[in-house]
Parts: C-alpha cells; sequence; structure tokens
C-alpha cells in the first residue's frame, strides 16, 4: 500500500505552504477551499492529490479510491471535475454538476469532491448561483475552486473558501520541469525559458516552442529598436499580429470544444450561439496573455541591460543572448534601461484595463525610445 501523502507531497513539492496546510486539512476538511496562485504551480496537481485523499478516508478500498481520484480523467464517480470549454463557465454544467450534484450522496465512501479549474472563468451568473452551495454545502460535499486571477472572482466566492497560496516557482524548480518535459531543447534555452516565464512553469514551456521562441524574437527585435531609435517601421505591429494569431487559434478550439460539449444540451441554433461566443472569449483572453508576455519579455530585455550596463558579471535573465544585451547596453545608462523596464509595466498594467491595444503599444515604444535615447 501506498504511503497516503506521498501523491500529495509531489505535487506540492515546491510549495511548502501549501502541503502544510493541505496535510493538515486531510483528517477535517473544510467544505470549500480557493487554491491561489500563478499558472503551471501545481495547483491543478494538488487538488487531484488532495481529493484523492478525502475521498479515500472511509472508503471501503482507500488504496482503490485514491488511484481512480488520480487517474486522468478521473473513473471516480464521486470526484466532479470542471475545466471551462473556452474563456468562461458553462452556467448549465455549474448549476447541474456542482450544484446539483452536491446535493447527491456519496456513491461510494463518505465524501464528494467538486473541484473548478480557471475559478476566474466563471461568469458572475455562475458564481452568484454557487453562493448557497459553498456557504451551506451538505456535510459530505467539499469544494475545491483553482485561480490565477483571484480578482476576477466576487468577493462574496472569495470568502467563503478557506485560501490555499501557491508562490512562483523558482527558476531552479522550473528548470528541474523543463527537463523532464522538454529535453530535448538546448540547455541554455531551458535556463533562459526558466527565468523568462515569471515563475510560470506553463509559459516556460510555451518558450520553448516555435511559436514561444518566435514571440521572444518580436520581443527583443521591438526592445532592440527602441534602444536604436529605429521605430520608422512599427516594431509594435508584429506582438499584436503574434497576439491576433494565438488568439485565433484559442477561438478555434474552444469553439470547436463548446460545440462538442453542448451537443446534447441544446439545439443546432443555440449550439452555435454558445460555440462563437465561447470562441471569441477564448480568443480575446489568449490574444491578451500573449501580447503581457511579449511585453514581459520586453521587460526583462531592459533589466537585464540595467543590470549589464552596472557592471553584474552574469546576464540574469536572458543568459542565452548575452553577447546582444552587451552590445545594446554599451553607452547606455542603467537608469535609463530602469526606466525603460518601468515603463513596460505600467504598460501591462493599463491593457488589463481595456484600453487601445494599438495605441497603448504606440505610446510605449515611443516614450522608451525617448527614455533610452
Amino acid at each position: 500500500m501506498s504511503d497516503p501523502a506521498s501523491s500529495l507531497a509531489e505535487a506540492t513539492e515546491h510549495q511548502a505552504a501549501a502541503r502544510v496546510a493541505l496535510e493538515a486539512a486531510i483528517a477535517s476538511p473544510h467544505h470549500a477551499y480557493l487554491f491561489v496562485g500563478p499558472r503551471g504551480t501545481g495547483k491543478r496537481e494538488a487538488a487531484r492529490a488532495f481529493s484523492a485523499e478525502i475521498l479515500a478516508a472511509g472508503a471501503p478500498d482507500p488504496e482503490d479510491a485514491r488511484r481512480r481520484a488520480l487517474a486522468q480523467p478521473s473513473p471516480h464517480p464521486d470526484l466532479v471535475w470542471l475545466t471551462p470549454p473556452g474563456t468562461q463557465h458553462l452556467v448549465e454544467e455549474v448549476r447541474e454538476r456542482v450544484i446539483r450534484g452536491a446535493a447527491y450522496r456519496p456513491l461510494e465512501g463518505e465524501r464528494r469532491a467538486f473541484v473548478i479549474e480557471d475559478a476566474e472563468a466563471l461568469g458572475d451568473e455562475s458564481q452568484n448561483a454557487l453562493l448557497k452551495t459553498l456557504e451551506e454545502p451538505p456535510p459530505f460535499a467539499h469544494l475545491v475552486l483553482l485561480s490565477s486571477e483571484p480578482a476576477a472572482l466576487l468577493e462574496t466566492v472569495v470568502s467563503r473558501c478557506q485560501p490555499i497560496r501557491f508562490a512562483a516557482l523558482p527558476p531552479e524548480a522550473v528548470e528541474q520541469r523543463l527537463a523532464q518535459e522538454a529535453g530535448e531543447q538546448p540547455e541554455a534555452a531551458r535556463r533562459a525559458a526558466a527565468r523568462l516565464c515569471g515563475g510560470d512553469g506553463e509559459r516556460a514551456l510555451f518558450l520553448l516552442t516555435g511559436a514561444g521562441r518566435e514571440l521572444r524574437g518580436r520581443a527583443e527585435a521591438c526592445a532592440r529598436a527602441a534602444r536604436a531609435g529605429q521605430l520608422g517601421d512599427p516594431p509594435w505591429l508584429g506582438l499584436l499580429e503574434a497576439a491576433e494569431e494565438a488568439g485565433h487559434e484559442a477561438g478555434e478550439e474552444a469553439s470547436a470544444r463548446t460545440a462538442e460539449r453542448e451537443e446534447a444540451l441544446r439545439g443546432a441554433r443555440a449550439r452555435r450561439r454558445e460555440a462563437e461566443e465561447a470562441g471569441r472569449r477564448a480568443a480575446r483572453r489568449r490574444r491578451t496573455a500573449v501580447l503581457d508576455l511579449a511585453l514581459a519579455l520586453c521587460g526583462a530585455w531592459f533589466r537585464d541591460l540595467a543590470a549589464v550596463g552596472e557592471g553584474a558579471p552574469e546576464v540574469a535573465i536572458n543568459a542565452d543572448r548575452a553577447e546582444e544585451l552587451r552590445a545594446d547596453a554599451e553607452g547606455l545608462d542603467p537608469r535609463a534601461a530602469r526606466q525603460a523596464a518601468e515603463l513596460v509595466l505600467e504598460t501591462r498594467r493599463r491593457l488589463r484595463v481595456n484600453v487601445s491595444e494599438e495605441l497603448a503599444l504606440e505610446a510605449l515604444f515611443y516614450r522608451l525610445e525617448s527614455a533610452l535615447a
């Protein structure tokens, strides 16, 4: 028989605080939890391991219950796992599988577990519908919400959940994951991706794909064009194009998934409408995420420029671009590079409040050119 906590320990290898909290909760779990932290930090794996442990408790065969709960997808009848088909969970699915499902007694053992991935993708209607279940669930029902953007959740939802915090992964931990999942990539590229991802393991993996390498190249070209004062042919249009392409691809995938999921629930016209809307939401969300990553890459370039200009012995982030950075840092005041990084961060914040992307980028790069001149 395996150690009951071994899967949880493995899932939270780099999350000591989360592991301590969840190990303490296994014996007497709270009715609702909110796992909070950046993407790629182990929230999903920890939720699966935690659910497996609370379902194993009181089961006729704890080891078998644990094994089935850990499987992906899980055949355990008392584990309900919701993933949004696009950028938003379907209200009908939340009502049917979670709210109504929580009222039914366990088919096995003593407990039921409900996991909602990307809880920030719950619309206001879904969140309001969940409130009563979160506030007064049956004693056997346990809900786990996962979120990388808790600010998108209603305060009434957050206040009804016990928070479990997942910190951004250190570069060494991301490198370890990349060595396992992208070991065919050059070591220098893996090291750079681990430092460029901001502790987000999924972003690091994306940066090693063809699309990720292309996005990084475009971001670097933008940063270097601003440094050289060569903005005549607007380089930021390449960032917008990359974001648009990624959004279109995500939208197509979301539309297809939603249409398939809605097949049994709605008529043809309603299915088509829902699929189109899910596609638009997914495209918008992916476009925003890719554009934010592109700007984060620009900001990392300027931070490295500042470090090189101040005489740092090694390039901290873009370790595989040391020669290019030293060339760009020649004759540059490190304070100007730090100011440029701050300007990029300011624009990333502005883009989260629905400003015009093209106008925001145009203004940013002309301000960068002026600051770096």
